[in-house]
């Protein structure tokens, strides 16, 4: 079973702040693959069970950005 949810995360400016979210959300237990687009704050997290809010906002607050 694969699930998929989209974020927007915002404060991304550059390559950096997407490798961060990356590094950040794929050590979230059970994260199989994560997709940031840059332009529209998009990041999109495919697991193999469903993540909690807190559990991807406490990530993302953990690379330095905040999720909208």
């Amino acid at each position: 079973m694969s699930v998929t949810s989209t974020y927007t995360v915002t404060g991304m400016t550059c390559g950096h702040c997407v490798s961060s979210v990356t590094e950040e959300l794929t050590a979230v237990d059970g994260v199989t693959d994560v997709d940031v687009r840059l332009d529209s704050g998009a990041v999109t997290v495919t697991s193999s069970r469903e993540l909690s809010r807190d559990e991807v906002r406490e990530a993302v607050t953990e690379a330095g950005y905040q999720l909208a």
